[in-house]
């Protein structure tokens, strides 16, 4: 029985942060200042979430990329992106990824 305890809290945590960036993205449509999506209260409850749910938030950079480093960047409290390559969000995803992968994230 207590092997079921940590599937069904990572199904819960993935229910609850799939339901989360849903919200986000529906109410963010057409919204361009990071800032401002920054601080919806779906994003901010993600990042509430804490180190579970970064490897989520890395399944979404990788798929659809998003919004997601400020999330990331305040929950693990680290950046791996050069300082030459913001601004640039497919240099800043490839450098997400692959700090996640060396860290052992799978997702």
């Amino acid at each position: 029985m207590e092997k079921l305890q940590p599937y069904s809290r990572q199904v819960e945590i993935e229910t609850t942060f799939n339901t989360l960036a849903k919200q986000w993205r529906e109410e963010n449509r057409g919204v361009s200042s990071t800032n401002q999506m920054s601080m919806h209260p779906a994003y901010q409850q993600i990042i509430g979430m804490g180190e579970p749910v970064i490897p989520l938030l890395l399944r979404e950079l990788e798929k659809k990329s998003g919004r997601w480093f400020w999330a990331l960047k305040s929950i693990s409290r680290e950046d791996p992106v050069p300082p030459k390559y913001r601004g640039n969000t497919k240099e800043m995803t490839q450098a997400w990824l692959e700090w996640g992968r060396k860290r052992g994230y799978t997702w």
